[in-house]
């Protein structure tokens, strides 16, 4: 499965959401898998965008023949966009699904990992991280993704932001040393999304 994720700066709110609403178009596109998104909790304007596809070749497809004409509506609306694609590696839970209903809140991370802990990086992900943040109640369904370059995507859907706060505050220092965090990533980006369901195709 491709991941693509888009941040972008909104200037015309009523105008981008509108537009946001033009892409109920992909549900007939081949290889489509699911779409969601919302608005920045810590950054106001700021958009995130969330798209599965089945593989790389169909993505390319899509964007090829249908991408311009369905993303006509929002030009003008936001200013810098940042696309970056990402293949899944693995859950963070069981049985990820691209759906956004059952959710309030999306955490993302991007980790840029030093080349040679990549492995290590991969191995703590799955040995300490995911078993802590499968554990806390409510939080739905994640995943794992990696892009060139080092680059790795955490993705994850909670029910309400009280229960992403009750994870934070309990586990993510004691966690961060086991997984010595410290030695593997060069840079740490992320962000908290309340999914707006409109988006949601």
């Amino acid at each position: 499965m491709l991941v693509k994720w888009i941040r972008c700066t909104v200037v015309d709110r009523r105008g981008f959401e509108r537009g946001q609403r033009k892409w109920a178009g992909l549900l007939g596109e081949p290889g489509f898998r699911g779409q969601g998104g919302g608005w920045s909790r810590g950054r106001p304007g700021v958009a995130h965008i969330f798209a599965f596809w089945e593989s790389r070749a169909f993505y390319d497809s899509f964007m090829a023949r249908s991408h311009d004409r369905l993303a006509a509506s929002q030009a003008g609306t936001f200013k810098d966009s940042q696309v970056k694609l990402f293949d899944y590696r693995f859950d963070v839970k069981t049985g990820f699904e691209p759906r956004f209903t059952d959710a309030d809140l999306l955490r993302v991370a991007l980790c840029r990992v030093h080349e040679e802990r990549a492995e290590h990086f991969t191995l703590m992900q799955e040995k300490v991280w995911n078993p802590a943040m499968a554990g806390s109640p409510g939080m739905i369904r994640g995943l794992f993704g990696e892009a060139p370059g080092h680059e790795f995507l955490v993705l994850s859907m909670w029910r309400s932001a009280a229960e992403h706060g009750k994870y934070r505050t309990e586990r993510v220092e004691r966690l961060a040393l086991r997984a010595q965090i410290e030695a593997d990533v060069a840079a740490l980006t992320g962000d908290i999304v309340e999914l707006e369901p409109t988006w949601t195709v």
